[in-house]
């Protein structure tokens, strides 16, 4: 088996005031500390919000995103769940990508072959 050296996180339930969009942010910093590649995929209707400008609460969940953006931790946002929602890709924090589901579902199998770690919050 192939050393780990890139972990995708998946996001599919972004519920405001809840830990698990601060538990991905947390597990995406502490992966990249450690010296590994970092991406964490926003999917479903739902998860696709944590990508989203301008949300509101008490969790200030956009300057945890930026964060981890400006350590070089890559965001994807399926395209068909923002579609879904409505959800522009005019509407994302700068930084974040919308691709189409099945660039994120090739990602799964790329991971899934070459050894890679792979967690769904």
């Amino acid at each position: 088996m192939e050393k780990v050296t890139k972990v995708l996180l998946l996001l599919k339930n972004m519920i405001y005031e809840s830990t698990g969009p601060l538990e991905a942010v947390r597990f995406a910093k502490y992966y990249h500390k450690k010296g590994l590649e970092v991406t964490i995929v926003l999917w479903g209707p739902m998860g696709v919000l944590l990508g989203k400008e301008g949300k509101v609460g008490v969790i200030n969940y956009e300057a945890q995103v930026k964060e981890c953006l400006d350590m070089g931790i890559k965001f994807l946002v399926c395209g068909l769940a923002s579609k879904i929602i409505g959800l522009k890709e005019s509407e994302l924090i700068d930084g974040i990508d919308m691709v189409p589901s099945s660039r994120i579902a090739d990602l799964l199998l790329e991971y899934q072959e070459k050894g890679q770690l792979v967690i769904s919050l």
